[in-house]
């Protein structure tokens, strides 16, 4: 069921959203910001760290408690590359295809990872452990071709020491794949350049 169909019914988790510790942290953040409409992004940041992803119930939520018609708040939602709308992988890993990381073969890198994982970007795989997003510029050309993988920065990088680090990731516990990658980004790949 789309947003536009459910504007006429409520919520099916009105209940669920006074008990759901997720959803006091929504409404911390909507009474920080006094319930203003122009603290949307802040609300939306806010929602999709605490869930994940933002759902369809989430937004409608969202919209009301800010009154703000719910096709804004999917306007904005779906207008910024950083939400998502379906739930995340257990691990992401993003792709930076600004012209310096394209031109040291990030598209080769994309490729890797599709052929092992069989998931395009904006995809998660079937398992549920990793998604794939690209990003316009990470804004580190100097550590080009870049990723980042839960949230830490890896250049240098190559397709061959990007599937090692990923099959890593995705093989470890998640305690421990955390810290395996963090201990990687002390010291980037220095990887062939084209």
């Amino acid at each position: 069921m789309s947003i536009a169909n459910k504007q006429k019914n409520p919520p099916a988790k009105v209940e669920e959203a006074r008990t759901d510790t997720r959803y006091k942290l929504v409404d911390r953040t909507l009474k920080r910001f006094h319930y203003q409409q122009d603290a949307l992004i802040e609300v939306l940041h806010t929602a999709q760290e605490a869930f994940g992803f933002l759902d369809d119930d989430l937004m409608i939520y969202i919209a009301r408690a800010l009154k703000l018609p719910q096709s804004w708040v999917y306007g904005v939602a779906t207008f910024y590359h950083f939400f998502s709308l379906e739930p995340q992988g257990e691990h992401t890993c993003v792709v930076c295809m600004g012209t310096a990381c394209y031109v040291k073969r990030a598209a080769e890198i994309i490729a890797t990872v599709q052929d092992e994982f069989g998931i395009a970007p904006g995809q998660t795989t079937a398992d549920g452990k990793l998604s794939l997003a690209t990003a316009r510029c990470l804004g580190s050309c100097g550590l080009a071709p870049v990723m980042v993988i839960d949230n830490q920065v890896l250049g240098k990088e190559t397709p061959d020491t990007a599937m090692s680090r990923l099959r890593e990731v995705v093989a470890a516990p998640a305690a421990t794949a955390t810290a395996s990658v963090s201990s990687a980004t002390i010291e980037p790949q220095e990887g062939p350049t084209p």
